[in-house]
């Protein structure tokens, strides 16, 4: 697919089921499989490139319609030509991109997350290291250094500088020597300047912090290497919450049935993997913090300008010839939020039904659009799950993760908790407020919380599942819609764009005698049902008294 030194491992799709580990190769699948758009076009890294990209996202587009873009004639506004092409989306446009760097089917990539943290493999020392053969150092790197990558802007209008954002950012404990791999937000300062945001999630621990504050302690300059592009199996083990004492990469190799292979870095003493398509080595002197941002945020706000960490760059290094990826990020959906629900959806369920072993628990959908797929959490249940198992549910998806959970709703198995309209129709109607909804105090603050005046947070938990039998939902019933739209295809009226729920279906209360009449009614025999209601009636009653077929005020 692309022009570059012979890879490492075969070209061919593999046919054991094991992901890529070349990210190149993952393209070329990615191409392969239609889920990748060439753009040979001249683009503007500063103004087009991510606003044409965003457009899937806020578009319309169907979430299985979502693609890859690779960039292959980049410009700036200042008139550069790029010979580097930038690829946007490779990651996790869709669960079908993601699955593919995963080597998973979507449906068994929780388990694999889990195999692989409880099997990992530990990576192996390499000196054939592709992401070394070009080194940039010394007046190059002083002069033109970071300048030479084609990094877009993420939010045209308001960000203050070009963002890598597909970061694998690099450190080691000074003490326990375990590693740490996260997604932070690098801004462009200087050719060999950038600054480092760690401290989004402080309070839950987030590890590459919890290295910085270590070295600030002892009064060292914290080594750090920000990969990025690599394989997709390494990139996503960044944003997955292991224990602090875990190396990451060792997950993911269990992840991806073999050691991931590293090299030591030119300038500092950190390894990286080898087979990664660029990697910027540096000190972050702990004692200073610089300005930095605005930039938009997951939250769905633009983060003003905070002090964060400077990183004096030491080295550039890549590939003879690399492709520089970026993720669609800020505003969710993006492509950062369908990495992280992928892998968190399961794993919370994982946590209800093994862990917490809650009964009735069907799924786990965390809400992506807008709110940044943490704060709000939907249950499905079973019909009949007992009251005092939703409840445990909801309590146990609210705490898994400090920051995940904020608000928790609980609906039944009706009910699709990927539609918001149902999840507010069942609100409306499945709940009495009083009853069903419970205020949580003293929470830890979501992603973004840093900007609230509020130091602590609280929840809201619902529980809007039904609680008794329920008339039908007033749609005809499933066969029906189903020959419609096959006569809407037919006649070419335009697309559907369909949302749960399309049908009518039964919730319990309803009887034989009615379902009696509505066949007749479709047979066109309805005469025949009004012959035997009209045995049925009686004096002395109120139209809104209750009659139903086969009850005591029938006999």
């Amino acid at each position: 697919m692309l022009d570059k030194p012979a890879p490492t491992r075969s070209a061919t799709p593999p046919k054991t089921g094991r992901p890529r580990l070349d990210l190149q190769d993952h393209l070329a699948d990615l191409e392969a499989a239609g889920l990748l758009v060439r753009i040979d076009r001249p683009i503007n890294k500063d103004t087009e490139l991510n606003p044409l990209v965003r457009w899937q996202f806020i578009g319309g587009v169907p979430e299985d319609q979502r693609r890859a873009f690779l960039f292959t004639n980049v410009i700036g506004s200042k008139g550069e030509r790029y010979d580097m092409p930038v690829v946007v989306g490779a990651l996790a446009s869709s669960p079908a991109i993601y699955a593919l760097g995963m080597g998973q089917p979507v449906e068994d990539i929780g388990d694999a997350w889990l195999r692989a943290m409880a099997k990992p493999i530990a990576p192996v020392a390499v000196t054939d290291a592709p992401c070394q053969d070009v080194v940039v150092t010394g007046d190059t790197l002083r002069n033109e250094g970071l300048k030479r990558l084609p990094v877009p802007v993420s939010t045209p209008g308001f960000d203050a500088a070009p963002y890598l954002t597909a970061t694998l950012c690099i450190t080691r404990d000074p003490e326990s020597g375990v590693r740490n791999m996260g997604t932070y937000r690098a801004a462009l300062k200087a050719p060999d300047r950038l600054v480092v945001r760690m401290v989004a999630r402080e309070a839950t621990g987030a590890g590459g912090y919890l290295h910085w504050l270590k070295y600030r302690a002892r009064g060292e300059k914290m080594p750090i290497a920000i990969v990025v592009g690599c394989a997709p199996i390494v990139m996503f083990t960044g944003p997955q919450k292991l224990a602090i004492d875990m190396d990451e990469l060792a997950v993911a190799g269990g992840a991806a049935g073999e050691p991931i292979r590293m090299v030591r870095c030119k300038t500092i003493d950190l390894d990286v993997p080898a087979d990664s398509e660029i990697v910027v080595e540096g000190l972050i002197d702990p004692d200073v913090l610089e300005p930095e941002a605005p930039f938009g945020e997951s939250n769905g706000y633009v983060a003003l300008e905070a002090f964060n960490m400077p990183m004096q760059v030491t080295a550039i290094t890549h590939k003879k010839k690399p492709v520089f990826a970026q993720i669609i990020s800020q505003v969710t959906p993006s492509e950062s939020s369908v990495i992280k629900k992928v892998a968190y959806e399961p794993l919370f369920l994982a946590h209800l039904k093994t862990n917490l072993s809650v009964k009735g628990i069907r799924r786990v959908v965390m809400h992506e659009r807008l709110t940044n797929l943490r704060p709000v959490i939907f249950l499905q249940f079973a019909a009949d799950t007992p009251r005092t198992e939703v409840w445990r549910g909801l309590h146990g998806a609210a705490t898994l993760q400090s920051n995940c959970g904020k608000i928790v709703i609980a609906v039944s198995e009706d009910i699709d908790p990927a539609s918001m309209d149902a999840v507010l129709w069942s609100m409306a109607y499945r709940t009495n407020p009083v009853d069903d909804i419970h205020l949580v105090p003293h929470r830890g603050g979501v992603q973004g919380a840093q900007y609230s005046p509020n130091k602590s947070d609280s929840g809201l938990l619902i529980d809007a599942t039904r609680k008794r039998p329920m008339p039908p939902l007033a749609l005809p019933t499933r066969e029906f819609m189903e020959h419609a739209r096959t006569l809407w295809e037919e006649l070419g009226l335009p697309a559907l764009n369909v949302q749960s729920p399309w049908h009518g279906y039964t919730l319990d209360d309803w009887t034989d005698t009615w379902e009696t009449f509505a066949k007749r009614t479709v047979a066109g025999d309805w005469e025949q049902t009004g012959k035997e209601t009209l045995l049925r009636q009686r004096k002395g009653l109120l139209p809104e008294t209750p009659v139903r077929p086969g009850s005591n005020m029938e006999d």
